[in-house]
């Protein structure tokens, strides 16, 4: 039988070329991804030991969680300003060397958030100091991590618009790696070096160099510069943005985007206090709970999305999402409030069905995010110009850096706020459900996705 040469061009070596940069960008996003999954469960209570030498009596109230939730968003305030910035650039340079600039600085600001760590802190200087360093290194590190929606256009780069949300659902399944390998890693570090926290920063560190060589030794580029028009765009664009964000098809994609992140991220950045309030949970077993979230993202879209992609659409997909979500965050909610209503009889809290309850809220509530995520990837690259994608996945990139940086003020101000903890779990739920009157909107456009 005879085979088309012309199929079989089309088809061999751009499509190995396509896999094998897919590949490369995931092994990449995995690797730097684990350095984000071993710090993210710890920070928040090593920095609530520094705030309290700084603002002494402060550190369980809702002045020292307003603090912790600066520090926390410093990372995303990053984020939100470079992410735009980072894909504009790729689409102007090429995508290569704007993730390997960013691996480097990973590699640089987790080292020296090792080095914060190991300062001593028994002394106001001290703790000023290192509180100092650290805010330090969350914004270099926000800066070198806002090259995510550089990889999303590497993603769009080597898929078609049909196999779209198969592609972005890579990032979400090296994320789930990254969040699940990462807290182990913690753990492991923390079993060996119970009181020397620098390892924690150091491990990060090394991992952000292994995917540097990686990308540096395996990576090509993939922006296609050879049908292009030459490129005339300056770094920081508002126009664009404001183009980006009129544009019927895109801007209430965003907007579901930017709420649901807002509501998720005003719980996830209280997880670990969760743990230690509500479970009794200390810092290695608070990293297994945090391996756990990650398998669950891992399992999700790695698997589980994968499957249901083939079946229905992104906005279904994403309304999915939205109600499992909202439902999950609102359950973590009854999980704090029912360990509160123990404290308030002076019982002990059954340890069982407390952790039991909070894996099941925090399965729903992740499998509902890992749902969204990719949909509302997907869905915003199919209905943009080939010429634009780092560009306006950028802003979108940056709309989530932005609830990432409300979040954890609002979360942890909140978490503070009150002995029962509710506040950020309503708050969040309900953040996520008030999105479904945004879906119809999204429906609108769906012609648009089919181009």
């Amino acid at each position: 039988m005879g085979t088309d040469p012309t199929m079989s061009e089309q088809t061999s070596p751009q499509d190995r070329a396509n896999r094998s940069a897919l590949l490369i960008v995931f092994l990449v996003v995995v690797i730097d991804l684990l350095g984000f999954g071993i710090v993210l469960p710890l920070l928040p209570r090593f920095a609530s030991s520094y705030v309290e030498q700084v603002l002494p009596g402060q550190g369980k109230t809702w002045v020292g969680g307003l603090v912790i939730g600066l520090l926390m968003a410093s990372f995303s305030a990053m984020q939100f300003i470079f992410a735009p910035i980072w894909g504009r650039v790729s689409d102007r340079v090429g995508r290569r060397p704007v993730l390997l600039v960013g691996l480097a600085g990973s590699v640089v600001f987790y080292t020296l958030f090792g080095y914060a760590l190991d300062m001593p802190h028994e002394t106001f200087d001290q703790a000023r100091l290192a509180l100092v360093l650290l805010f330090v290194t969350r914004i270099g590190a926000g800066i070198s991590g806002a090259t995510i929606s550089t990889a999303q256009a590497v993603i769009a780069d080597c898929t078609t618009p049909e196999k779209r949300k198969h592609g972005m659902a890579l990032i979400g399944a090296a994320f789930g790696i990254g969040f699940t390998l990462g807290p182990i890693v913690g753990f492991v570090s923390l079993l060996y070096f119970p009181d020397d926290h620098g390892p924690i920063g150091y491990a990060a560190a090394g991992l952000s160099l292994i995917a540097l060589g990686l990308g540096s030794f395996l990576l090509r580029e993939t922006r296609n510069f050879g049908t292009a028009p030459p490129l005339d765009r300056r770094w920081i664009d508002f126009r664009a943005v404001r183009s980006t964000l009129s544009t019927p098809a895109i801007a209430p994609v965003i907007l579901a985007f930017f709420m649901a992140t807002l509501g998720f991220a005003s719980f996830e950045v209280t997880l670990s206090l969760l743990n230690r309030d509500a479970l009794g949970l200390e810092d290695r077993h608070n990293m297994l709970v945090f391996a756990y979230v990650g398998f669950v993202l891992l399992l999700t879209q790695g698997y589980l999305y994968r499957k249901l992609a083939k079946k229905l659409d992104e906005p279904t997909l994403m309304t999915i999402g939205i109600w499992l979500m909202g439902f999950g965050v609102l359950l973590l909610g009854g999980v704090t409030y029912f360990a509160w209503s123990y404290v308030i009889a002076k019982e002990e809290a059954p340890f069982g069905p407390l952790l039991t309850a909070q894996l099941i809220s925090l399965a729903v509530a992740v499998v509902g995010f890992a749902f969204l995520t990719p949909s509302a990837q997907a869905l915003i690259s199919r209905r943009t110009d080939a010429e634009r994608q780092g560009e306006v996945l950028g802003v979108n990139q940056s709309a989530s850096a932005l609830a990432r940086i409300l979040g954890p003020v609002m979360g942890l101000g909140l978490y503070q706020a009150t002995a029962t903890h509710l506040l950020p779990y309503v708050l969040g739920g309900t953040l996520v459900l008030l999105m479904l009157p945004v879906m119809p909107m999204i429906r609108r456009y769906r012609s648009a996705t089919t181009g």
